[in-house]
Formats: structure tokens, C-alpha cells, sequence
């Protein structure tokens, strides 16, 4: 049976997810909200550092 791998990213959040069968096998889920606050919204260059940092 295949297990699948499934990264998400958005803005301020990385998730991943893991599947075999229909059947979720493990997941994480990483905010970098509080580093975006001081900013008043989302920075981009933040955002994409700390999106490689959740996925190490």
C-alpha cells in the first residue's frame, strides 16, 4: 500500500500530513504568526525562511 507525503503552505502556516489507505498516519502543523505580528501582516521573505525552517 503507498504512503503519501503531503506538504502544505501558506502565508503564515506549514503542514504536512501523512496517508496510507484513506487513513491519516501522522500530521504537524507550524505557525510563524507571532513573527509576521510586529510587521501588522505577513512578510514574504519571513514568511519563506521560516517555512524551510518548519520542514528541517
Amino acid at each position: 500500500m503507498a504512503v503519501v507525503l503531503g506538504i502544505e503552505t501558506s502565508c503564515d502556516e506549514t503542514g504536512v500530513g501523512i496517508v496510507s489507505g484513506g487513513r491519516l498516519l501522522g500530521a504537524a502543523l507550524s505557525s510563524s504568526m507571532e513573527e509576521h505580528a510586529r510587521f501588522g501582516g505577513v512578510v514574504p521573505e519571513i514568511a519563506a525562511r521560516a517555512h524551510l525552517e518548519s520542514l528541517v
